[in-house]
């Protein structure tokens, strides 16, 4: 680990990050909703929720973008904290009882002047291998 808490030392193309897996639960679910002040009732209201197509509630999509923020400042520490970007799309809901693994690929590194910037490839899927968030992120690496 380097002094910006970077975890990632060989910095290459096709360097696998390393994985983040969470388990999703309903209690963290509900604190989520308390943080974002987002009580939509497909999220934490499970009598409610039976009763829509989704048949449960689901995790908001922020919860499962935050372990991928978290997945990347474990690798890349401050790096990503002081000015990480993503670009992503959410596939699938997760939900109560998943168990999410984050994951991620540098995809490329470009050099301007004295500043790499790192893009990576990131995908969160669940038990069942179903993709629930993909995309991009990219991060300047600060003193490199």
């Amino acid at each position: 680990m380097d002094k910006s808490g970077r975890k990632i030392t060989d910095l290459r193309e096709g360097v696998e990050l390393p994985p983040l897996v969470k388990s999703v639960v309903q209690e963290n679910i509900n604190r989520y909703a308390e943080a974002a002040r987002d009580f939509n009732p497909i999220h934490i209201d499970e009598e409610f929720a039976k009763k829509t197509p989704a048949g449960g509630t689901i995790a908001h999509g922020m919860l499962a973008l935050a372990y991928v923020s978290q997945m990347m400042t474990d690798a890349f520490g401050l790096d990503w904290v002081a000015g990480g970007k993503l670009d992503i799309r959410f596939k699938a809901p997760a939900r109560p009882g998943d168990t999410l693994t984050v994951s991620g690929q540098i995809v490329r590194i470009d050099s301007n002047d004295d500043r790499k910037t790192v893009c990576c490839d990131v995908t969160c899927v669940n038990q069942k291998d179903e993709v629930v968030v993909l995309g991009k992120a990219e991060v300047g690496l600060i003193g490199d």
